[in-house]
């Protein structure tokens, strides 16, 4: 690649990431992970997805979710088998509360619960591993997020089945 200028860090103006549950914060996260992939080898719903070349070399090999392809199923594997601390060891009985990955942020002009009167959905409240906690539903299943609830694991997003999403997964640094 001659001619490439490797930026140390995040490019600006590009939406941060969603990392891991565990996850140290970013500039140390960055520094802590060896790039080993073993928490994308572990997970069992395949939603990690690690940075390419066309990412900053900081980046490069690191683990992120992309919501919108699959969520995070929060049964923590990843986080006990990091061998170099970028994501701290949680149980999954612990991860409201100790887990922020981002938070939903729901559209209510695009959700078909909200919107149209005659429509009820649910469908990203019953994606929710923590229904009850981090997503409540209202009548005619008008979902509710508790944003200090929520640890952004996309599920919602995933499951959400307006075109676009009316419900998306904000980084934590964004929320």
């Amino acid at each position: 690649m001659a001619g490439q200028a490797w930026s140390l860090v995040p490019r600006k103006g590009r939406r941060r990431p969603i990392r891991p549950p565990g996850a140290l914060p970013e500039p140390e996260f960055l520094r802590a992970c060896i790039r080993c992939n073993q928490c994308g080898d572990i997970c069992p719903n395949g939603c990690l997805k690690f940075h390419g070349l066309d990412d900053s070399l900081a980046e490069y090999g690191t683990p992120y979710l992309d919501p919108r392809e699959q969520g995070c199923i929060a049964c923590m594997k990843c986080t006990g088998v990091c061998p170099s601390g970028a994501l701290r060891p949680i149980a999954p009985e612990d991860a409201v509360g100790l887990v922020k990955m981002g938070v939903a942020r729901l559209n209510r002009d695009m959700c078909y619960s909200w919107a149209e009167p005659a429509r009820t959905c649910g469908v990203c409240y019953r994606a929710c591993p923590f229904p009850g906690q981090a997503m409540r539903i209202a009548v005619f299943e008008r979902p509710i997020v508790d944003p200090d609830l929520c640890i952004g694991c996309g599920l919602c997003e995933a499951a959400c089945i307006h075109l676009p999403q009316a419900i998306r997964i904000v980084p934590v640094d964004r929320a």
